[in-house]
């Protein structure tokens, strides 16, 4: 931004109201497109693009518009837990915890080959390949010696925004027939505005003060997992609350997608072409990887569709995971419990195993010196 810029272009006002209207051109034309889930992925693209531009107003998306996204979606997602879903995800506990370490081990696998193709130490490599803890991997990498925390960011964040967009190509294809169930999924999930008040406002409280608490505790995910879990809850206990209209669950991805296009910086790194690269590669056989995984999964659980199975097992974050699974009919509860286990594995189990890992390597390299 130069001197001569109109100080009224810098404030954060006016750059929110600049990116909102980039933000919805993408919304509106990925709508006319038929492309899916058009108001996560247009303002995800449009905000990446606009932001690469050299346009004197910068792109500004704040995080408070993210959370109120994530706590719509993740009240929406608490209403599909019912005491049926609830058992069925208990006969299958033991199928995540294997499901889980087997994508764990693959993404170390990927990991190694990362760190000898572009000459990286595999403390930055692993940290950059563990999915669906960007928020959690980047933090470690920042607080660990030794670590490249802007290569951490880019492969967290580049390989979120592949799997974003490539997930719902791959879900809304006849490989796994989501197109020909996702008219019939939005009618019978969505509700209506008549039915939505005054039963909302009641969620509406509950929902953000229990975000608010799980960020004060530092819970993982908060802004989703806590409305997640109280409208669950709540759910169980007979106290059903709105299905909220298809314009909220819009609004609410526009919310999010608007937020993940601003985290991409390719400019600040180094080797760019090597590690973009390497980022695409290691993402789509991140991708085949969890299909492989879902075919295993339906052998283990027939009962389980492949769109189920796959978004279950998905190396994306729960919020995007679940929106896709809400659009496309799948079994909304067990996507989000194999992603909540990861979820909360990842962020509870990993962080002190890789510490470890990381002391050892270090104990090594100073013993070979």
């Amino acid at each position: 931004m130069t001197d001569s810029t109109p100080a009224s272009a810098g404030t954060p006002a006016v750059r929110f109201l600049w990116t909102m209207a980039v933000a919805l051109i993408g919304g509106i034309l990925f709508s006319l497109l038929s492309i899916p889930i058009p108001w996560l992925l247009g303002p995800m693209l449009a905000i990446f693009l606009f932001s690469r531009t050299k346009v004197a107003i910068r792109p500004y998306w704040p995080q408070s518009v993210r959370n109120t996204g994530m706590i719509i979606v993740g009240y929406s997602i608490g209403l599909a837990f019912t005491a049926s879903t609830v058992a069925q995800i208990g006969e299958q506990l033991p199928t995540m915890v294997l499901m889980t370490t087997l994508l764990l081990v693959f993404c170390a696998g990927i990991a190694w080959t990362i760190a000898k193709l572009a000459g990286l130490p595999f403390p930055t490599a692993i940290t950059g390949s563990i999915p669906g803890g960007l928020t959690q991997m980047v933090t470690l990498a920042d607080e660990t010696e030794h670590i490249d925390v802007t290569v951490v960011t880019f492969l967290q964040v580049s390989r979120l925004m592949m799997i974003i967009f490539i997930v719902p190509m791959l879900i809304f294809s006849p490989l796994f027939g989501g197109q020909h169930d996702a008219a019939e999924a939005i009618a019978s999930h969505s509700g209506s505005w008549s039915a939505l008040f005054p039963g909302i406002l009641s969620y509406a409280v509950i929902c953000t003060a229990a975000a608010l608490i799980g960020r004060r505790i530092h819970f993982p995910t908060a802004f989703m997992l806590c409305p997640l879990l109280a409208t669950a809850a709540l759910n169980l206990i007979g106290l059903e609350g709105p299905p909220l209209p298809d314009d909220i669950l819009s609004a609410s991805q526009f919310m999010i997608g608007g937020y993940i296009g601003m985290l991409l910086k390719p400019e600040q790194l180094q080797q760019k072409l090597r590690i973009i690269t390497l980022a695409l590669v290691s993402g789509a056989v991140l991708i085949s990887g969890s299909i492989g995984l879902s075919l295993l999964l339906m052998q283990l659980h027939p009962e389980l569709s492949a769109a189920t199975a796959f978004l279950s097992l998905a190396p994306g974050g729960m919020d995007q995971m679940g929106i896709i699974a809400h659009e496309v009919g799948a079994n909304l509860a067990v996507v989000t419990c194999y992603q909540l286990f990861r979820t909360l594995f990842i962020f509870l189990a990993v962080p002190p195993l890789l510490r470890i890992l990381f002391i050892g390597l270090q104990r090594r390299a100073r013993q070979q010196a």
